[in-house]
């Protein structure tokens, strides 16, 4: 990795955030279209991944992150950072020799061989084959040299950057939850960062399919593996996109498809940790045939109350019991604090009324790009646990239709359900998987990206929006003229020194006192509005 001190790594992401801060307000003050808008959030998409690809280390994971956030961030934006890779140059073996030997001690009395060149490096560790003593391979993951400082510099960095996005830049609250985005963010990464964490979620994952023969978790050496190293089974197999190799094994890729999916329809519906990152990376096939699950440092987690509301959820929406699935949401944490929680209501009835054919009669793009800003008006923001649940649901989907193109998924996936209710009793569950296939609603809308396709027009929100806009501009309005009055303060200030005009010098110091005095009670006035909007709008 790129060795850069902290000064020049704190310079050179400050600077691009500022650069970046200033773009955006230069266009709220020139009210550019919306075409113009999108075009600039492709231009900062660009910069940022190219900042990122240049400091590496805890930046490229947080882009990793950024990217699912679909629901809070530009698509011009994210279309910028979504194919972020984690591939980095591997460290010096000398490096990595060292930390070996600070958890260890000599390595050799561990192993026979220790080759020096990684198999993967990525952000934030990397992959050694290994020899133990008694012939076994291993594969040793290790934590990045210096790594923990370069993240502690780059948390402090976004600590900055949050403070003053959400002090100084008026985002409505229904937008961008910083704060919240922050801490999903840091609850992520260290997690990743502590390789005891993941052994115990591999050793969590072998207890959970221990009865199921079609999975293969690599076992883990706990003798050997620290924080900083983490040592497990060496384990073969053929990547799910090796057409060739999948071709040599006794099992046809539709029989494979059906196993993907036995393995990962329990995680996505029982109480408990599921994996958050399946990528066919991650994801091997022996030559047996059984499903090879890799990389645990980063999953997800869906507690027994997180279930329990989900189920309430849908059994709301089955009664139309619209104010009960509202209060679902919001204690699954879809919904932010200050939500007007009849709007929310209005909006889950008129998308669960909605019938297909109404589109024969809508101008679509139209009707997208309002319900966009509709969307993005309300104080809603998915939790990062649901988030990491519907990559993972839509990563293993795309490599299902990869192996079985021609396969209907819901057909594959009907036997392996029946199989998983059958096994837990639950009759609520045949009947939600009935409601599911027969409403055709949810035949029509395939992916949670549809949804913008499905409401119809609401005018009574476009009215409120309305008129919010209208208050926002005025508060805008007046912010713009301080910030005016400041800079020709600064202006007067340069004057006065230039010149040694001590009156010139006093009046523009007072001007430009009073103007920022004023600049940050219109701030906080604002603030405060976004705060307590919902309030005002009832």
């Amino acid at each position: 990795m790129k060795t850069k001190s902290k000064l020049v790594r704190i310079w050179k992401v400050l600077s691009m955030a500022f650069v970046l801060f200033l773009k955006i307000y230069w266009f709220k003050i020139r009210r550019k279209p919306k075409k113009e808008w999108e075009k600039l959030w492709g231009e900062i998409g660009e910069r940022f991944r190219k900042t990122l690809f240049e400091l590496e280390g805890l930046l490229i994971k947080i882009g990793q992150i950024l990217s699912t956030r679909s629901d809070l961030l530009p698509a011009a934006f994210i279309r910028q950072i979504e194919d972020l890779t984690d591939q980095v140059p591997p460290s010096d073996w000398k490096e990595i020799y060292e930390i070996l030997k600070k958890e260890w001690g000599d390595p050799y009395q561990h192993f026979l061989v220790i080759e020096n060149t990684a198999i993967a490096s990525a952000s934030i560790g990397e992959v050694y084959k290994g020899v133990l003593i008694d012939g076994r391979e291993v594969a040793i993951k290790v934590k990045r040299p210096n790594i923990d400082s370069i993240i502690e510099t780059d948390f402090r960095i976004l600590k900055i950057i949050i403070w003053f996005m959400d002090y100084l830049v008026p985002i409505p609250k229904g937008f961008i939850n910083f704060k919240v985005l922050f801490q999903e963010l840091k609850q992520v990464i260290e997690q990743e960062l502590d390789y005891s964490k993941e052994l115990q979620t591999i050793m969590l994952f072998k207890e959970r399919f221990k009865d199921m023969d079609d999975v293969k978790i690599p076992s883990v050496y706990r003798e050997l593996s620290t924080a900083n190293v983490l040592v497990m089974e060496w384990v073969k197999g053929i990547r799910l996109t090796d057409i060739n190799g999948l071709a040599q094994i006794d099992v046809t890729r539709e029989e494979l498809a059906k196993k993907l999916i036995k393995v990962f329809l329990p995680q996505w519906l029982e109480p408990g940790i599921f994996h958050a990152d399946p990528h066919t990376g991650n994801i091997l096939v022996s030559k047996e045939g059984k499903i090879i699950l890799l990389d645990f440092g980063m999953i997800g987690e869906i507690t027994k109350k997180d279930a329990t509301y989900f189920q309430r959820l849908i059994e709301s929406v089955l009664t139309k019991n619209y104010s009960k699935a509202v209060d679902c949401l919001s204690h699954l944490g879809f919904l932010l604090p200050h939500a007007d929680l009849k709007t929310v209501e209005q909006l889950f009835a008129e998308f669960i009324s909605y019938q297909p054919e109404q589109l024969k009669e809508m101008d679509l793009i139209a009707l997208k790009l309002e319900i966009n800003d509709l969307i993005q008006a309300l104080p809603v923001q998915v939790p990062t646990r649901f988030v990491f649940l519907g990559r993972s649901f839509v990563t293993i989907e795309g490599i299902v239709s990869h192996l079985a193109p021609d396969a209907d998924p819901i057909e594959l996936s009907k036997p392996v359900f029946i199989e998983w209710v059958n096994k837990q009793g639950n009759s609520k569950w045949s009947y939600v998987w009935a409601w599911l296939q027969s409403h055709p609603i949810f035949k029509f809308v395939h992916s949670a990206t549809e949804f913008l396709n499905a409401p119809e027009k609401l005018e009574r929100l476009k009215e409120i929006e309305q008129r919010r806009q209208f208050q926002f501009k005025i508060y805008e309005t007046n912010k713009k003229q301080f910030f005016h009055l400041t800079m020709l303060g600064f202006v007067g200030i340069v004057a006065g020194i230039y010149t040694s005009h001590d009156l010139i010098l006093n009046l523009s110091v007072g001007l430009s006192a009073i103007s920022i005095v004023g600049y940050l009670f219109i701030s906080y006035k604002l603030k405060k509005w976004l705060k307590y909007m919902p309030e005002k709008r009832n």
